[in-house]
């Protein structure tokens, strides 16, 4: 573009009075695109951060990988050859066995609550890292050290143990749904009770672990849920939770049947693919506030075009070129695109940075699992919108922009 064009590009964007930088007009089309851009980048980022937030919690007490059995039993008696196999493949950087059950949890009142109980190996120098769930402990830890020494600790969520009102020392009775059988004496079905020690409590920030898990020795796990000498499975870690689940595949090779490999994603198929849906539908629906912008950036230069109709078509006969007004036109709403994409970013990044940071969001973690709301900003993402803006501002600059440079100078110079 020539000097004289970006000169008239930018005199016809400005307020004819001279006291503002840019006419009302200009404004309210830069304005529409400030708006779209912003929405987008701070709920890309809301979505983004949930997704974030939610993957961290959920793999502190959830492994990359868990591998399980076919069958009725659900248990796996050989786990000591198959967690020799396990570790020695590609891309497995720690495995365990580990036992899951239920059962019913209750400190002395009328009624039980129920529960997910794990059995994971005592914290110990030596002691596999799969997960990183002995970090959360806020009370005591993860050694399962009872007082009689019987090894009967168990460490229990933080809003379980506010529920139950227990604290460390207190007595914990669990009630087990494994082995359960008629007894004639009595004519009823005899629970099997076991009494623990609380010996810590942890908080991982997500209400499902905090609200209903107690873990215990992994050797009292199996007594517990009456496996004998197996386990449930081998839950491992992997070099990235992004490749899990090709590690996973690799492992079922290996193994064969009838082992099955289920990876995080996954064990969290539903959530995550809710969130993805989520995403892009918000995404698409804000993107029509983009675009109702562009619709703006073009009403706003078609009525420059009304206006300016004279001046065009004197300039014209003057000897400006067709491409030379279409440039100018297309300056405009270029200009118009940039600004607002600006503005709209510097807003956007920091109301996200704002609502991050501050947790000026609060959320009920009984429903979304989580405390406040995060924003997580990917410069990806906001490089695809900021570009995106840009693109559709610059398209809806064509239509005026062919009808500027489609005039007549003898037509236009008569316009009235």
């Amino acid at each position: 573009m020539s000097r004289l064009e970006l000169e008239i590009a930018w005199r016809y964007l400005r307020s004819r009075g001279g006291s503002r930088l840019f006419s009302f007009i200009s404004v309210i089309a830069i304005g529409g695109v400030l708006v779209g851009v912003s929405a987008l980048i701070v709920i890309n980022g809301v979505m983004t951060g949930m997704q974030t937030d939610l993957r961290d919690k959920i793999l502190v007490g959830s492994p990359d990988l868990r591998v399980l059995t076919f069958g009725d039993d659900l248990k796996m008696p050989d786990w000591q050859s198959t967690l020799a196999k396990v570790l020695k493949q590609p891309g497995i950087v720690a495995a365990a066995p580990f036992v899951l059950t239920q059962g019913l949890a209750s400190a002395g009142h009328d009624y039980p609550e129920g529960v997910f109980v794990e059995g994971i190996e005592p914290a110990t120098t030596g002691v596999p890292q799969v997960t990183t769930i002995r970090q959360t402990a806020k009370q005591g830890d993860f050694r399962f050290a009872s007082e009689d020494g019987t090894g009967h600790g168990a460490v229990i969520g933080q809003k379980l143990a506010e529920r139950l009102d227990l604290n460390l020392g207190d007595r914990l009775t669990l009630i087990s749904p494994a082995g359960m059988k008629f007894n004639a004496a009595v004519g009823a079905i005899v629970p099997r009770v076991y009494t623990f020690e609380v010996t810590g409590i942890f908080e991982t920030g997500m209400y499902e672990y905090d609200n209903s898990y107690i873990y215990i020795s992994l050797d009292v796990a199996r007594e517990y849920a009456g496996l004998g000498s197996a386990v449930t499975g081998i839950e491992a870690r992997t070099t990235s939770r992004y490749e899990a689940n090709a590690i996973g595949q690799k492992v079922v090779a290996v193994l064969g049947y009838p082992y099955r490999v289920v990876d995080w994603q996954e064990l969290n198929s539903g959530l995550f693919h809710a969130l993805k849906l989520e995403k892009l539908a918000m995404g698409l629906i804000l993107l029509l506030i983009v675009i109702v912008a562009a619709f703006n950036i073009v009403s706003t230069l078609t009525m420059v075009v009304t206006d300016k109709t004279r001046e065009i078509g004197i300039l014209k006969a003057m000897g400006l070129r067709s491409r030379a007004v279409l440039r100018i036109f297309l300056m405009q709403g270029l200009v118009i695109g940039v600004v607002g994409t600006g503005l709209g970013l510097i807003l956007g990044v920091s109301v996200g940075i704002a609502i991050d940071r501050g947790k000026l969001i609060a959320l009920d973690p009984g429903v979304y699992f989580i405390d406040h709301l995060p924003v997580s900003i990917q410069p990806l993402d906001v490089l695809w919108i900021v570009l995106a803006s840009v693109v559709i501002a610059t398209l809806a600059t064509l239509y005026p922009s062919l009808q500027a440079a489609g005039l007549y100078p003898v037509e236009a110079i008569r316009h009235e």
